[in-house]
């Protein structure tokens, strides 16, 4: 059986005990490196993600088809699965939480939520910075933080580097999101890393004094701002590009049309990269099913349904983007390892917030 798509909270208690109690059951046997009999009774996993979209579902559906394990998923905000799982506590029927942010999984580890993987299938297929060394979650697919700018007002030569947009020639004419954002904090988190505390503050100072306006709205809020001329500049994740280019609606066409695709700091430390990942939540009752559906995640079938449906880069290094994304051209991606955004983020969070980063 497939959960419906709901958020998690706000499910009674007593349903939460209905869904504890079906899910107590023995773990099915199994090689986690290779493929489960599909048989009707090779089990489940239960699936908490943050990922809200709908072409997850193939995911799911193929999964299930080639291993006769039910896929029972519920969504929500990361923060809320993270909190629902600890208050379930050793009773969670949770087996498998997947983020859409290196942030949200390394504080899920942090809090004791997840177990460590032993997989030969994982470590190979995911590249060293973009896993938890002991194991604990792993990469999925990944996210480039890039600049997008107004066509008629920018010129590509005039971009260069994340922190050049705090130089005074870009004053009054850029758009991001709130410091709250978790992609904006992971990439503050990331400069912390790489450049230091009182280096990233400059930054994030003279970027907060060039803003247009307050922060609001998502990435394709900020997007929109650009094709309208509310601002210059703005920083987003890709597939927001590729959303509106792919979109049926004439409008995001027009949005997608007015604006052009930059990759910063190819000339130095490379595009800062995000992840979505997923770990084995450390009470699961179904672990070797879950085991078993992320290494599925990372063969070259869900791989290329996260690039073909969800816009994102493959995690696996010999897998291709879709041609959408393709079209934004190559480029040199950060190698800096991830667990550092989180590492980094309570830092990143206070940074912010004393340089006015609303």
């Amino acid at each position: 059986m497939k959960i419906p798509r709901r958020s998690i909270i706000g499910l009674c208690s007593g349903l939460a005990l209905l869904v504890v109690a079906g899910c107590s059951s023995p773990n099915q046997q199994a090689d986690t490196d290779g493929a489960a009999d599909n048989t009707a009774d090779a089990g489940e996993i239960n699936l908490y993600s943050a990922r809200h979209y709908d072409t997850d579902d193939a995911l799911y559906e193929n999964f299930t088809e080639e291993t006769g394990i039910e896929v029972n998923l519920i969504e929500g905000d990361a923060d809320e699965l993270i909190e629902r799982i600890k208050s379930e506590g050793e009773n969670s029927p949770a087996d498998v939480l997947i983020t859409v942010d290196v942030g949200r999984l390394w504080r899920a580890q942090a809090e004791g939520l997840l177990q460590p993987v032993s997989s030969e299938t994982l470590e190979s297929a995911v590249p060293a910075n973009l896993r938890d060394p002991q194991g604990e979650w792993f990469g999925l697919s990944k996210r480039a933080r890039i600049i997008v700018y107004n066509q008629e007002n920018v010129q590509p030569e005039e971009l260069s580097t994340y922190e050049a947009l705090a130089e005074p020639e870009w004053k009054g004419r850029v758009c991001i999101r709130s410091s709250e954002n978790i992609y904006n904090q992971s990439l503050v988190a990331s400069k912390i890393e790489s450049k230091g505390e009182q280096e990233t503050e400059t930054w994030v100072k003279g970027l907060v004094d060039n803003f247009a306006r307050p922060p609001e709205g998502n990435d394709t809020a900020q997007i929109k701002a650009v094709a309208a001329g509310q601002c210059d500049v703005a920083i987003v994740n890709h597939y927001y590009v590729a959303r509106l280019k792919q979109s049926d609606a004439t409008e995001d066409q027009d949005v997608a049309e007015k604006v052009g695709v930059f990759f910063p700091n190819q000339s130095a430390d490379g595009t800062h990269i995000n992840i979505s990942g997923g770990g084995v939540v450390t009470n699961a009752p179904n672990q070797e099913n879950a085991v078993k559906f992320l290494e599925y995640l990372v063969t070259p079938e869900a791989q290329e349904i996260f690039a073909n449906q969800g816009n994102e880069y493959p995690v696996v290094t010999e897998m291709e983007p879709n041609s959408v994304v393709a079209d934004f051209g190559d480029f040199k991606e950060s190698e800096l390892d991830v667990v550092s955004y989180g590492e980094k983020n309570p830092e990143a969070v206070k940074l912010m917030d004393r340089a006015g980063w609303k």
